[in-house]
């Protein structure tokens, strides 16, 4: 019988809470994707846009996962690629973030800039770093009030890391919302350019998301038409699945990453209380939701 992971060309993977915790690789993660076969295309897809694709694979490499570069797609190359869509060649981008989401900004052909005396910057960009404080928020206010374009690498509320759930750059982005009266235009999953530029980089429509948030990479995989795995080692919570709308219930449900490794057999619910029996049961195979049936995989 094949695995679950034996029906798809590509796993488009999420990172944090899927791979690892801040600096840790979750337990048996690494092990988990090794293919024997070699033939399926591992992609990388995060949200957190601190970090350029080549540290984010040097990361995965030290953790014992098998990254480069070319597999590794991050929120702020999709935001780069929105701007670059909406504004003048050599335009400027006041930066919210890191120096690598800058550096994005600059590969696309913009001027990024930090401060600005004068001239409003074309456009605003924002995403996760730790060291943003007020007033990196209120220079981008300013330019947010005088009409620049904004993108946001995401809109993640939190952040999983080692002691727990940190504010994320959704957090960041509801402080700059209140105080510019704007909404912005939003690179990262759930919306569609980031899994977009995923598959592109698969070269295949044959692919599972797999992440550990319903909001995100969840809906994200609704969004662009394609099946899911949540894992239960990040942020979402069996318990938030009685609640959660069509577009945020995934196609199958596990306790981890070794899930993909094992063939699907049917049972015969949906109720949550029932897919929680199951896992406990069956705690290395994922369960599948469907209109009509659980699934174990």
């Amino acid at each position: 019988m094949t695995r679950l992971r034996d029906g798809f060309a590509a796993l488009l993977l999420d990172l944090d809470g899927t791979l690892y915790r801040g600096v840790e690789a979750i337990a048996g993660a690494a092990e988990a994707l090794v293919d024997s076969g070699g033939a399926q295309r591992l992609v990388y897809v995060t949200n957190n846009a601190s970090r350029g694709p080549g540290v984010v694979a040097e990361h995965l490499t030290e953790l014992g996962f098998v990254a480069s570069r070319e597999d590794v797609v991050t929120s702020a190359q999709a935001a780069a690629r929105l701007l670059r869509e909406r504004v003048a060649p050599g335009a400027t981008v006041l930066v919210v973030g890191t120096d690598d989401l800058a550096a994005e900004v600059t590969a696309v052909g913009l001027r990024p800039v930090r401060r600005f005396d004068g001239a409003v910057p074309d456009a605003v960009v924002q995403g996760h770093a730790p060291t943003t404080c007020w007033a990196d928020l209120a220079e981008a206010a300013f330019a947010l009030r005088g009409d620049a374009v904004w993108v946001a690498a995401n809109t993640d509320r939190t952040l999983p890391l080692e002691r727990g759930l940190a504010p994320g750059n959704g957090a960041m982005v509801a402080a700059l919302r209140a105080a510019s009266d704007r909404e912005p235009i939003v690179a990262g999953k759930p919306y569609a350019p980031l899994m977009e530029d995923a598959l592109l980089r698969a070269g295949t429509r044959s692919a599972l998301v797999v992440g550990d948030r319903l909001d995100t990479d969840i809906e994200g995989a609704h969004r662009v038409g394609l099946p899911s795995l949540l894992v239960l080692t990040g942020v979402s919570t069996l318990d938030e699945l009685k609640d959660a709308p069509a577009e945020q219930i995934p196609t199958y449900i596990a306790n981890d990453l070794d899930a993909l490794n094992h063939p699907p057999v049917v049972v015969g619910s949906t109720d949550v209380g029932a897919v929680a029996h199951l896992l406990a049961r069956h705690p290395g195979r994922a369960v599948t939701v469907r209109a009509s049936a659980v699934e174990i995989g």
